[in-house]
């Protein structure tokens, strides 16, 4: 079967977690009443529904479809038009799951305060799964019919074309699958699976209590992490910075071994699944879905662990710029150089659609529409959730979270959140249901790829020295957030799930000696390492909610790279080749594998020249800015 749509929920730059100042998700902006911005900035839910009768309307058409697909278990080896009925009779679910899941989710996002919405959000999580344990028997029963019979059926029935991959997919997977009893098990389990992440949630933002730091001027901050990142960013003296994040990321060690329980927990969980599927290791278990070999893991850390270089090419840069005689991680939250220029959310499209201009006019075109009004909920308002992400709606086009506060990063966000709503437009478009989901595998390469777009884009028209580096710096900062960050984090779960496949003790002391070694490996001698940045493993959410997830922002990262070059790269007849290519990338949704499919696009990511690249593209944005910081001076 596909994945569930609500999945796609957390593709967005609202998921990436980085250690940085992310300005456009902490707006300073004063946030507005949301019934006094303009319509053309809000979201309009009639599309989906046009009120909540009707969507109660459809949450009851799609119970009695989620009964009557429950009453199909025994009559698969009737023959393949059972088969197609069944298949078609599920996509008939999915596109409703869309549709009922999409309207209270997008509207609890700009209101979390609304607990009406908030229940009838919980209404489809319960009713999504009671289905998951009632459809138990499918994939089961499915695989009892043997795979040449299946060929033959698929062979001789047009209509089950479209389900060809996900079908014989289900047969690669075999091995891994239970008996109907087995699947049953755990998919009653599910709530449990999902525990160890609501005590990371309610620990870390419901019961979680911020100190309160005073300041060498004597000014008392309570560090909430929005006050946190500013107290950071604007602190002139690094003897406040230093006091902030000692207080900040040590509150962490407050509570620290009720974290480590619950992370214990939640390693145990991954090795349970995984040996009662009979895999090898948790990452083989997390991996397996996809086709991914775990050697890509195990390669991206080892080649991003002895491409360190450029990165402390970089921090040694902001340590001289800064004119510390130290330099901590704390400091790393301080612009080089500051700009009073404005990006109005205006500014922002239009800079986004010229620097798009190589991808071609019918891309434009979609875009255009998209961004027409009524799918992009721009501004900051009271109630809203932080952050930026795009979320599909098959059948209706995707929807676009921002919270734009004029900023040059808020810029990049919107043509970063573009990319994910275009893949959305293609992948739907050129793609029957079942096959219109792209994997989270190849989700970040097309927000990624426009960020790189727009960043050239600007470059090529900006002359102020000052601007250009802050470009850079934007360059800069996305490769060691999107890249390196995320592939030390892979590395932290790496060893931390290692731990229990071999019966080590997960005690806060081996967390935080894995997480400080980390830091000191992957920083060197270019970072004076504090020992209570140790704990920050506590305060990362992907840990606790999405283990295994952070290593595809830095494989999406290193792809884009490889497919942005080659559109730009090369004579005429190959960079259009190339566009040809990442453009069917975009349109071909879950149709297969996700590292065919950018083998296909001309990324292979089991070669070790596809990750250096990312690291030699490192160097020489440094390098351009150590250019551009000698102008400035």
């Amino acid at each position: 079967m596909k994945p569930r749509p609500w999945l796609a929920a957390a593709l967005g730059a609202g998921c990436l977690i980085l250690l940085a100042p992310d300005t456009a998700m902490s707006a300073t902006t004063q946030a507005r009443k949301r019934a006094d911005i303009p319509a053309e900035y809000r979201w309009d839910f009639t599309p989906i529904y046009a009120d909540w009768a009707a969507w109660e309307r459809g949450l009851a058409e799609l119970e009695s479809k989620m009964d009557a697909f429950a009453a199909r278990q025994g009559t698969l080896a009737r023959g393949a038009q059972s088969v197609l009925d069944a298949y078609r009779a599920y996509d008939d679910i999915g596109r409703l799951q869309y549709l009922v899941y999409r309207y209270p989710q997008l509207q609890r996002d700009v209101d979390m305060a609304d607990q009406q919405v908030a229940a009838r959000f919980q209404r489809v999580g319960a009713v999504f799964a009671r289905f998951d344990a009632a459809t138990a028997w499918f994939t089961p029963e499915l695989l009892k019919i043997p795979e040449p019979t299946m060929r033959e059926w698929i062979a001789a029935t047009p209509g089950l074309a479209p389900y060809r991959f996900p079908i014989l997919d289900q047969y690669r997977r075999q091995a891994h699958v239970l008996d109907e009893a087995g699947e049953r098990l755990l998919a009653l389990a599910g709530p449990l699976d999902r525990a160890p992440g609501r005590i990371y949630q309610e620990l870390s933002t419901t019961d979680i209590v911020f100190p309160t730091v005073t300041l060498a001027d004597g000014a008392s901050v309570k560090l909430t992490p929005a006050a946190y990142h500013a107290l950071l960013e604007k602190a002139t003296r690094q003897d406040d910075r230093a006091a902030a994040a000692a207080a900040f990321v040590g509150n962490y060690g407050k509570t620290v071994h009720t974290y480590a329980a619950v992370y214990e927990a939640l390693l145990q969980r991954d090795w349970y699944l995984a040996q009662a599927r009979r895999f090898g290791s948790t990452l083989e278990a997390a991996l397996h879905a996809d086709a991914i070999p775990t050697a890509v893991v195990e390669t991206l850390i080892e080649a991003t662990r002895a491409g360190t270089a450029p990165l402390r090419r970089y921090l040694r840069l902001r340590k001289r710029m800064l004119g510390l005689a130290s330099y901590h991680l704390y400091d790393g939250f301080v612009p080089l150089v500051r700009s009073e220029r404005s990006y109005p959310y205006e500014t922002a499209r239009e800079l986004t659609l010229a620097a798009l201009a190589p991808l071609g006019e019918d891309y434009l075109a979609r875009y255009r529409r998209f961004v027409a009004g009524g799918r992009i909920d721009v501004y900051e308002s009271e109630g809203k959730r932080s952050g930026a992400y795009s979320a599909g709606v098959y059948g209706v086009g995707p929807y676009q979270l921002l919270n734009h506060n004029d900023t040059l990063d808020a810029v990049f966000t919107f043509a970063h959140e573009g990319g994910h709503a275009m893949h959305t437009v293609l992948s739907h478009e050129h793609q029957p249901f079942v096959t219109s989901d792209y994997t989270i595998f190849v989700a970040e390469v097309a927000s990624t790829t426009n960020e790189r777009f727009l960043l050239e884009h600007m470059m090529a028209r900006e002359s102020d020295p000052r601007e250009r580096f802050l470009l850079l710096q934007h360059a800069v900062d996305q490769i060691v957030g999107t890249f390196y960050t995320q592939v030390m984090f892979a590395d932290f779960e790496l060893q931390a799930h290692r731990l229990v496949e071999q019966g080590k003790a997960v005690t806060p002391e081996v967390l935080d000696a894995i997480y400080l070694g980390l830091l000191k490996d992957w920083y060197g001698d270019a970072v004076e390492i504090d020992d209570f940045y140790a704990r920050t493993w506590a305060r990362i959410p992907h840990f606790f909610n999405s283990p295994y997830y952070v290593y595809q922002y830095a494989t999406c990262f290193a792809s884009s790279a490889q497919l942005f070059a080659a559109m730009t790269g090369g004579d005429e007849a190959s960079r259009r080749a190339a566009t040809t290519r990442y453009l069917e990338l975009l349109a071909s949704g879950g149709n297969d594998h996700p590292m065919e499919q950018l083998k296909k696009a001309g990324v292979d990511l089991t070669r070790r020249e596809t990750l250096q690249a990312v690291i030699d593209q490192l160097d020489a944005l440094v390098a351009r800015m150590e250019d551009e910081a000698a102008r400035l001076r």
